[in-house]
């Protein structure tokens, strides 16, 4: 098992600044909402993130990939990744507050976990990742309220689709684990919204008709951030924080985004989430937390430093 890597100081400042980045997307996605279709927000999403990854492959001159096979892979990273995911969180957005799809998207390190045990046989499940996920699920479970299924209704489901595009950010996961390991980063990013753009543009069109920039200014402005900002300059954000500080800490990224996403919500559109959600997303921390291993690691060494009591 590799060490886990410290974070520096100039890492923690870019894994908060992705966070908050991420953060501030819940908030521009639901302003875009107002005027166009969960569909067509996906589209301007992955068209534009993906024009300006494919501009920054050609100026580096990074090597584009020939296999037929992989950009096959790229389609399925897109569906997995972006297509999937973010179409069901932009609809749960038009049901539930921004703050609480941010919660629920939390869920997605849990599910990457259990995702990985079940395709690869060096992630296996143990009791430190056991009791992570557990406490996770329970968090879940609170901030979405276990009584609202009582009287199932739109609201029920949109916490449910946001969910499900957690399971699927966790197979994406192990999409690229398994078809898309060794390409560049940048590479990587572009072909992935490549295959997404492919499919989400045709079908945006013909489910919500021709795809236009005739729209107000806060929703341009809004699509410019969650295009430009909190996905093509994100992913780069991502990739070079994930080089500094490793993918265990990177994990703590995940921790970032609520507070912003809850926040901002609150701010710009007087969003008021319920006690059960604040209180899921204290499981649901804690729970990220132990899947980290740094808190267990804090504790252990407490234990062993403090003084034995003498007689």
């Amino acid at each position: 098992m590799t060490s886990q890597k410290t974070l520096s100081g100039r890492a923690w400042v870019e894994l908060i600044l992705l966070g908050t980045i991420w953060g501030a997307s819940f908030l521009s996605i639901r302003i875009a909402l107002d005027e166009i279709n969960p569909l067509t927000s996906v589209a301007h999403r992955t068209f534009w993130a993906m024009c300006v990854l494919w501009i920054i492959v050609l100026a580096w001159r990074i090597p584009v990939p020939r296999n037929p096979r992989i950009w096959v892979a790229f389609i399925g990273m897109g569906l997995l990744n972006n297509v999937i995911p973010f179409v069901l969180m932009a609809w749960g957005q038009l049901h539930i507050e921004t703050g609480l799809t941010s919660i629920l998207n939390a869920a997605t390190a849990i599910f990457g976990v259990i995702a990985a045990a079940l395709f690869f046989a060096d992630e296996r499940i143990t009791m430190r990742k056991a009791m992570g996920v557990l406490l996770g699920f329970f968090g879940v479970a609170i901030a979405i309220g276990l009584d609202n299924f009582r009287s199932f209704d739109l609201r029920s489901l949109a916490q449910l689709a946001v969910v499900a595009g957690t399971i699927s950010y966790a197979l994406a996961s192990v999409w690229a684990r398994r078809f898309l390991g060794g390409l560049p980063p940048q590479i990587a990013a572009a072909g992935m919204l490549t295959g997404s753009t492919i499919i989400t543009v045709p079908l945006a069109w013909f489910v919500d008709g021709p795809i236009t920039l005739n729209l107000q200014s806060d929703t341009i402005l809004a699509i410019a951030y969650y295009a430009l900002i909190a996905t093509a300059g994100a992913y780069l954000l991502y990739y070079r924080v994930l080089a500094m500080a490793g993918s265990g800490n990177l994990m703590l990224v995940t921790l970032v985004i609520p507070p912003v996403a809850i926040i901002l919500g609150a701010l710009v559109r007087d969003e008021a989430l319920s006690p059960n959600a604040f209180v899921g997303f204290a499981f649901l921390a804690l729970g990220l937390a132990i899947l980290d291993g740094r808190i267990l690691t804090v504790l252990r060494r407490a234990s062993v430093d403090r003084p034995t009591p003498r007689s």
